[in-house]
């Protein structure tokens, strides 16, 4: 949407220049029309993405944040709706209906690609998902900033004191009804890009929280960047495959709960993209 309109409003000024300069009286305006359109619009996303740089500048990542902050949600969604067709990706995604939207949740999902928070952050928009990610992000320019404003928890993966806090920390978010959690079971992406065996402690936010676990997959997003680079474009596929209400899982151990969502995982994805265990 951010995209359109500002493609809209270049063809509207590159018009109005080639009004007020007499092109169209003449052919002119054949080569004046598409390089003033050209122009002003390299000129907005330059102003887009300099108005990013300002907004993180006032972030204090030392502060924490206390709940969703509904500006930089709204900023983050509309540039992440506007990157996925730069980068040649386009998302079919079904189930959404089944996501609630009077409750907060547990969003799980398989996880191939870094470009996999990116897809979630749009097509879950609306729904106020925060998403755990690791400590390392934290530095990274404009990424850290945005995650610590939309109440985004990293988390030590190599410290399961540390971790444990993270994990207190979002039964708390889901609790106080701030913001929904996302989580990649995995923990993280391996070389092979394959489903691989999950960390099941994070199930054990949702039966703390007492909210219902979203269990979605995504298909082929190991393919954007590599295609991106071939100037190709991707297909990828969103599916929420099942909403597990509380009571489903409320009396199982977490390792239970995390082989059943891998075993759901693993039928919708299939064995080639499975990895042997």
């Amino acid at each position: 949407m951010l995209l359109r309109g500002f493609g809209i409003i270049s063809l509207a000024v590159a018009t109005v220049l080639c009004l007020l300069t007499g092109s169209f009286e003449g052919y002119g305006w054949l080569w004046q029309l598409p390089l003033f359109s050209l122009g002003i619009l390299v000129i907005l996303v330059a102003g887009a993405f300099l108005y990013l740089v300002l907004l993180c500048n006032r972030v204090d990542l030392d502060k924490e944040q206390e709940s969703d902050d509904t500006h930089y949600r709204k900023v983050l969604e509309a540039y992440v709706e506007s990157a996925l067709p730069v980068l040649r990706v386009h998302v079919t995604a079904k189930g959404l209906n089944k996501v609630p939207v009077d409750r907060r949740f547990l969003l799980v999902c398989n996880h191939c690609s870094n470009i996999d928070p990116v897809i979630l952050l749009d097509k879950f928009a609306g729904h106020q998902v925060a998403f755990i990610s690791k400590k390392e992000n934290r530095d990274m320019f404009l990424v850290g900033k945005m995650m610590h404003k939309l109440q985004c928890q990293l988390i030590d993966r190599e410290n399961d004191r540390e971790a444990l806090k993270t994990i207190l920390k979002c039964i708390q978010i889901l609790k106080d009804d701030k913001a929904s959690i996302g989580v990649f079971p995995e923990g993280y992406i391996l070389p092979h890009r394959k489903l691989h065996e999950f960390r099941p402690g994070v199930f054990k936010i949702a039966q703390k929280a007492k909210v219902p676990i979203v269990v979605c997959t995504l298909k082929d997003t190991a393919n954007a960047i590599p295609n991106l680079l071939h100037y190709r474009p991707s297909e990828i596929e969103l599916s929420v495959l099942q909403v597990l209400e509380y009571e489903e899982f409320a009396s199982k151990k977490t390792v239970e709960i995390a082989d059943e969502i891998y075993r759901m995982m693993a039928q919708d994805l299939g064995p080639d993209r499975v990895a042997q265990t």
